[in-house]
């Protein structure tokens, strides 16, 4: 189980937490090392994740990097390298990857505000998020071959996202192949592109968009088309189906259409279970 939150040591700054509003913002917090991920950090974003999950008032999460050169250059190499590992087991991916939102169970959008190079394990953040906004001067490598790795989950994720051949020239060229963010974004892997001075303003209007909506509603949408990845068309339609039915008996269900009616703001349930 994850440690709550709160319980955290207030000088752990690897990694950085704060919520404005509905809006949460989590920053790799390592640019002397690349914002490259420590063992130590992947417990704390774990605990991270669980809290925005739990908090109702977190509608929207923007995670980013800090700096201007690396958004996360992935796992830190010289640790693995101590520790002889990158898990604290070798269990199922559940029981022992909890970088993203996918995995830890998480459906609250997110939005990967990409400063710089994201790499490796780095990759985790992007291909997971909802939505990616990168600075003009932002890159994507995958570098796991070059160091006797396998590129795999985070990987998969990218294949997902890219043309095959691309996800494969990342994969297997590794550092040889750098995607870069404009062509990132000729290929629908980058949502919006920016100037560096627009990355978090950007990533801010869009999530204040987001967080307008009906939090239930947002969530089971979510849900409905991440899930469709999974299944074949019928299946993903009647799973969507399901989900659409679940909401009608939500209070968001009639408030939404009677705040239209009255041209006012609609004002939307807030679910204690965190959507």
């Amino acid at each position: 189980m994850p440690i709550p939150f709160g319980a955290l040591s207030a000088d752990f700054t690897d990694l950085l937490y704060e919520k404005r509003g509905h809006i949460a913002l989590i920053t790799v917090n390592r640019p002397e090392v690349g914002n490259s991920l420590t063992g130590q950090m992947h417990a704390v974003m774990r605990s991270i994740w669980a809290d925005v999950q739990a908090d109702p008032q977190v509608r929207c999460v923007i995670v980013t990097g800090a700096g201007s050169r690396h958004f996360s250059t992935g796992a830190d190499v010289g640790g693995v390298a101590e520790a002889g590992r990158v898990s604290s087991g070798d269990g199922p991916m559940r029981h022992e990857v909890f970088w993203s939102p996918r995995q830890c169970d998480v459906w609250k959008p997110v939005i990967a505000a990409v400063n710089g190079l994201a790499a490796g394990a780095g990759l985790h953040l992007v291909v997971d998020a909802d939505i990616v906004v990168a600075s003009q001067s932002a890159s994507f490598l995958d570098t796991h071959v070059n160091v006797g790795m396998v590129g795999a989950i985070e990987n998969i994720g990218l294949a997902k996202r890219l043309p095959l051949g691309t996800a494969l020239r990342m994969t297997l060229q590794g550092k040889a192949y750098r995607l870069s963010a404009e062509r990132a974004y000729q290929l629908g892997f980058v949502d919006e592109l920016v100037a560096p001075d627009e990355l978090l303003p950007t990533a801010t209007a869009i999530a204040d968009d987001i967080c307008a909506n009906s939090p239930h509603a947002v969530s089971l949408s979510q849900q409905a088309i991440w899930k469709s990845l999974d299944l074949g068309y019928q299946e993903a339609t009647e799973y969507g189906w399901a989900l659409l039915r679940m909401h009608w008996g939500h209070p968001d269900f009639k408030e939404g259409p009677r705040a239209f009616v009255e041209k006012r703001s609609p004002v939307w349930v807030v679910d204690g279970e965190g959507q």
